[in-house]
């Protein structure tokens, strides 16, 4: 060790400092880096350009929910039944996708109340395997509606989905109208059905459950489609408008109803499910 080095190692001056590596964020929209507490305190949406980044299943839940909800349990599917393999094995992918994650698939329901309105909430998340739906995203959105038709209560689900999982092939697609049956028995049974609209929600998920909701609100900014926006371009060879299939072009040409920040989500929600509970048209048809 040359002389140099060892003083500058006597020098509490020269000693290098360990900082978290998570001690700032940067926006993925406008590049501003943000101090992570201060994002995560704001509900991880930008305070300059006001993106709402994306958050994971815990996360959405305690931002929603009234303390003491109950996750529910996630059903048992056949997984790799094609014994799929591209550039890794199937069950690869799901392996490392749960050792990222806190919950085994990419839909998770709980139970609990909204703001003091009982529901089964559904949340997709994004991280998982970029929250394809496969057979078990099917079987959890059929059981989260199971739920919600034996307590006689409403479901809201956060969708954020890439589309359809590749490895499942047509048993993916199938997950569509199998789900699709879901909502029609909760429409028969007089009980809402929510869809909250996350960043990405296209594919599979927005030609099924995505978009069939007695109420269709969506986060500002979310890309909300079926097919890419090049793919759509590129077919009818004409320049799309700007901001198409972004939520506010959505909301302004009819195809979903309100756009709600993140920070109203929640009573927005809950003032919803208080006019739609069944209970609330009881008293109105009584009223009446």
């Amino acid at each position: 060790m040359s002389w140099i080095d060892r003083v500058r190692k006597s020098l509490p001056f020269a000693q290098k400092r360990d900082t978290p590596d998570n001690l700032w964020t940067k926006c993925p929209s406008c590049a501003e880096m943000l101090f992570t507490k201060e994002y995560e305190e704001n509900l991880s949406v930008c305070p300059r350009c006001e993106h709402h980044g994306r958050i994971g299943v815990d996360r959405r839940l305690d931002q929603v929910m009234d303390p003491g909800f109950e996750i529910l349990p996630s059903p048992k599917v056949k997984e790799d039944p094609l014994k799929f393999r591209d550039s890794k094995k199937y069950p690869d992918r799901l392996k490392a996708a749960r050792a990222a994650n806190p919950h085994p698939d990419a839909l998770t329901n709980a139970l609990g109340s909204i703001d003091g309105q009982r529901a089964v909430v559904g949340v997709q998340d994004f991280a998982f395997m970029g929250g394809s739906m496969g057979m078990a995203v099917g079987a959890a959105f059929v059981a989260g509606a199971a739920r919600a038709l034996k307590e006689r209560i409403p479901y809201v689900i956060f969708t954020a989905a890439g589309g359809a999982r590749m490895q499942e092939g047509i048993l993916s697609l199938m997950q569509m109208p199998k789900t699709t049956v879901a909502v029609r028995r909760l429409r028969e049974a007089g009980l809402p059905y929510i869809v909250v609209l996350t960043d990405p929600t296209t594919g599979g998920v927005t030609a099924s459950y995505a978009m069939l909701g007695d109420v269709q609100i969506a986060e500002p900014g979310c890309l909300i489609g079926f097919a890419g926006q090049r793919v759509i371009q590129d077919t009818i060879r004409e320049k799309l408008p700007e901001g198409f299939q972004r939520a506010e072009y959505l909301h302004e040409h009819g195809m979903i109803d309100m756009v709600v920040p993140r920070a109203d989500l929640r009573s927005t929600l809950a003032t919803v499910l208080a006019y739609l509970s069944p209970k609330a048209r009881l008293e109105k048809v009584e009223a009446a």
